[in-house]
């Protein structure tokens, strides 16, 4: 008996130490973030996308000022809070990356189908990063209202939220398996639950966001891509309805939360 209860308490010590090594590594790296805030790398992001915006490019030397994000042509403030959403002209269900390819395409007569083509962090879609940066820095600290008063959004939920829960691949793994219970951490980082809302500046609320451990800027369809590849799971095509379905999903759970982007992420 004396003997299951000294091996009780010392699990129970063994436990206690792991937890507040985990808290303590925790709040390292959010003072770590806190450190390296006012100097975010993001923003120089932010300024290229600034200037992408208002410069005449393309064959039609447009500039994407009168661009429709979903508040009325060459709105941009608060338009990153209410996306994904419905266009009535494209007839689809658009996050900020495929919206901007529209109007790219349109106002400023590129390829479309170029550009989704086109490697991560290279060329035009180097200038889509950038321009969603920008955009989404606009609006922070707003909160999040993605909507679905469109039958086409309530579609796009419920397809997303049947892929955030489903298992598949060698590890059978989904969404869920790392964002959808309490206490989860991953290299000694906690995980939001996504499957409500998260809280102010978590899981949808902070991309896109600069990967400190990697200098690059990551769009939220660029987190979700290799969400799948860790998963081991085929990547998603860009603008995929993979990718919006979840990012409807997501974004409808977070109502609410306030935007902190451009975040900082290890």
């Amino acid at each position: 008996m004396k003997t299951r209860l000294v091996i009780s308490a010392v699990l129970m010590a063994v436990a206690s130490t792991g937890a507040q090594a985990q808290d303590a590594a925790a709040e390292g790296i959010a003072k770590f973030r806190e450190m390296l805030a006012d100097g975010n790398p993001a923003e120089l992001f932010e300024a290229k996308g600034e200037a992408l915006w208002k410069q005449k490019r393309g064959p039609k030397n447009a500039s994407l000022e009168q661009c429709d994000l979903g508040l009325g042509p060459g709105v941009v403030k608060g338009a990153f809070v209410q996306l994904p959403k419905y266009f009535a002209d494209t007839k689809r269900v658009q996050d900020m990356e495929m919206r901007l390819i529209t109007c790219m395409e349109t106002l400023q007569g590129l390829n479309a189908a170029e550009i989704m083509k086109t490697p991560w962090g290279r060329g035009e879609m180097a200038n889509l990063t950038a321009l969603a940066t920008w955009i989404g820095a606009e609006s922070k600290g707003m909160r999040f209202n993605v909507t679905m008063s469109h039958e086409a959004e309530k579609t796009m939920y419920e397809v997303g939220k049947r892929l955030f829960f489903q298992r598949a691949g060698t590890h059978d793994f989904s969404c869920a398996t790392c964002h959808g219970q309490e206490g989860k951490r991953i290299r000694l980082q906690d995980l939001p639950v996504l499957t409500k809302n998260p809280g102010d500046g978590l899981g949808f609320a902070a991309w896109p966001a600069y990967r400190i451990s990697n200098g690059q800027m990551w769009s939220m369809q660029l987190r979700l891509n290799d969400c799948y590849r860790q998963q081991r799971f085929p990547e998603p095509k860009f603008g995929s309805d993979v990718t919006t379905a979840l990012s409807v999903y997501m974004g409808v759970n977070a109502k609410g939360a306030e935007s902190i982007v451009p975040a900082l992420k290890r």
